[in-house]
């Protein structure tokens, strides 16, 4: 399997407690039967929110940064601990574009069993005008049969847009 898909334990051998050996269910666990150290592995939860402003025109930023940098893209991120993917998708939105939302309903949950990430997307209604920052330096609002399928910046992105539209 692909070490890049959990590059912590790619090369992991012993024990971060106690530094004897451990055994290593690649890419999924580490345990020590010398300490009883166990660590468990699984993917991150993303949270995604597509807006649509008032005209029915869906919002997508072009990516500041890899992976996906200079591609197109809805806002979104991982879920904090202690923080819901309702409460994510709000604060993706707001961290990238510096608008609020309104979030509807759920579009789907995507992954991929080589993936790091469980992507968890909703459909929103913008609360504001969108703004570029150093995550999203180009923002544009396209209706949707201008989406441009060619730039997404991942397979994900693409599903959701159809799921979400019906293309």
């Amino acid at each position: 399997m692909d070490p890049s898909i959990n590059p912590a334990l790619a090369d992991a051998r012993f024990c971060p407690r106690c530094g004897q050996p451990a055994e290593v269910a690649f890419p999924r666990s580490i345990a020590c039967s010398h300490c009883g150290y166990a660590a468990y592995f699984n993917p991150k939860p993303v949270a995604g929110a597509i807006p649509v402003d008032d005209e029915d025109r869906v919002i997508l930023l072009r990516r500041g940064f890899d992976p996906g940098q200079g591609r197109w893209t809805f806002p979104g991120g991982f879920v904090d601990l202690g923080e819901s993917v309702e409460d994510a998708a709000h604060r993706e939105t707001d961290e990238e574009l510096g608008i609020a939302i309104e979030l509807q309903r759920l579009v789907g949950v995507y992954s991929r069993a080589e993936d790091r990430v469980v992507l968890i997307v909703f459909l929103a209604r913008a609360l504001g005008e969108p703004h570029t920052t150093a995550e999203a330096p180009e923002v544009r609002s396209f209706a949707r049969t201008e989406i441009p399928w060619d730039e997404l910046a991942f397979w994900s992105t693409e599903q959701a847009l159809r799921d979400a539209f019906g293309s």
